[in-house]
């Protein structure tokens, strides 16, 4: 038994020894990526590889309410949670994946009773015999070809994948809770212009009533502005729709049904946190939907080797050791004691060609996981470019916006006094009035168009750049 032990064992050695991986060594797919944004030449790209969230985020924009709502995603989401069960399933075949590195060790006991036909004619059976058994055996599959090193390779990177995917899950809701957060407060805020306008034409209602009942307004004018009135009137009432609605999406994407959530109507403070001139470069390497994709190419070049590795034999260990005897004898004694050691080599000859298949299979799935990637990060630098274009135009739309309201509502105050001194017909001060209401809600869709572009480009930069290392 020693000499077997001592063969094995230099078996094991020299198998050990001559063991490689076949397959190609994974290598990051190539990118030609540009020196600089379009939208902002000084703000170089890097290649993406880490899909980690920096700090809460969404605390930029001051609101303890939204803090609150937002925290809650990451803890009650539903499909945050679906992410996560994926994450842990495929940390669980990475390391069902890790364990078959290592042999197999099993213990099997036994009790059989058995009876068999005798070699005689005199008798047609022997007694019934009882046999004990107690036997320990190991097998251990040599990774000679690295099959089994790719397979964990393959688990590892698509666990890791996962990992990505979660993260990118997360920042995904978490934009869409913010995003939906401030449409709640800029539809609170145009609820409330509407209901200001309200209360001017019910001023300006009663004033031509009382013109028209002193003689120095024709009927017309009353029916105008009790039109104008209701139909604002009605644009208030419908607004209450659409904050309705971001409500009840606010609720499902904090983990919560609708009825269980109710957000409080308070004054517009809507804030716009500065973007840095200079983003450093090692922001959009924190992107996870890119640092995903990038793991997923890693797991797909691993594919390969493990189909490369089906065109050659397995080669196995297996050693078991033991006990087995008659029943009623002393079981644990050398003459009853049982062993076998040896290695066994199997090898397909003959399969159609399905291994060719699978080969040119994983192949054709890395050609796609790479084009998918490169896909990934250009998709990436487009969301900055659009994000940083839209910021930029909308900074300036809102500038002009500014100072069209203002013009209204010096046009505004000044129609009405005309009207009022008889110079100019009501129809000029209904022109004035909507002039000034449009104005200004167009001044507030560009403050909400601002908010969204921000967390777009906050959620394309893969979670914001607050504590980064500053460029010099």
């Amino acid at each position: 038994m020693k000499i077997a032990c001592r063969s094995a064992a230099c078996l094991l050695a020299a198998l050990l020894l001559a063991a490689c991986a076949v397959g190609p060594d994974y290598v990051r797919p190539a990118l030609q990526l540009p020196a600089g944004f379009k939208e902002d030449p000084d703000w170089k790209p890097a290649q993406p590889s880490d899909g980690r969230i920096s700090a809460p985020w969404w605390q930029i924009f001051n609101d303890q309410d939204l803090d609150t709502l937002v925290e809650q995603v990451a803890a009650a989401n539903q499909d945050v949670r679906v992410a996560e069960a994926n994450y842990r399933q495929a940390t669980a075949l990475a390391r069902q994946a890790f364990a078959g590195l290592f042999p197999v060790i099993s213990l099997n006991a036994s009790s059989v009773r058995t009876q068999g036909a005798s070699g005689t004619t005199a008798s047609r059976s022997v007694r019934p015999t009882t046999f004990d058994s107690v036997t320990l055996g190991t097998s251990w599959e040599v990774d000679l070809w690295g099959g089994l090193r790719r397979s964990l390779e393959q688990t590892q990177a698509s666990a890791q994948a996962s990992a990505s995917e979660l993260a990118a899950t997360t920042l995904s809701l978490q934009g869409q809770l913010v995003a939906d957060y401030l449409s709640l407060r800029v539809a609170d805020e145009q609820r409330r212009l509407l209901e200001d306008a309200v209360d001017a034409y019910e001023k300006s209602l009663q004033l031509t009533e009382s013109r028209y009942r002193a003689g120095v307004a024709a009927r017309s004018d009353v029916t105008q502005a009790q039109a104008q009135l209701e139909a604002t009137r009605a644009q208030a009432i419908d607004a209450r729709i659409s904050r309705a609605q971001l409500e009840h999406a606010i609720a499902v994407l904090s983990g919560k049904a609708p009825a269980d959530l109710s957000i409080v109507v308070r004054p517009y403070q809507l804030q716009f946190p500065a973007v840095p001139a200079l983003l450093p470069s090692a922001l959009l390497e924190r992107r996870p939907d890119v640092a995903a994709a990038e793991r997923r190419a890693a797991a797909a070049n691993a594919q390969i080797g493990v189909a490369t590795a089906a065109f050659f034999p397995t080669v196995t260990l297996s050693a078991t050791g033991g006990y087995s005897a008659p029943s009623g004898a002393s079981l644990f004694s050398v003459p009853f004691r049982v062993w076998s050691l040896g290695p066994a080599l199997a090898e397909k000859l003959f399969d159609a060609g399905a291994r060719s298949a699978a080969r040119d299979q994983a192949v054709a799935g890395w050609d796609a996981a790479t084009a998918t990637y490169r896909k990934t990060v250009l998709a990436a630098l487009q969301n900055v470019e659009d994000s940083l274009a839209s910021l930029r135009i909308l900074a300036q739309e809102a500038v002009v916006e500014a100072a069209a309201v203002k013009a209204a509502q010096e046009s505004l105050a000044l129609t009405i006094s005309q009207y009022k001194g008889g110079t100019v017909s009501y129809l000029n001060v209904i022109t004035a009035q909507t002039t000034e209401l449009s104005s200004r809600q167009n001044a507030l869709a560009i403050d909400g168009r601002r908010a969204a572009a921000t967390v777009q480009l906050i959620q394309a930069l893969g979670g914001g750049w607050e504590a980064l290392p500053k460029q010099n």
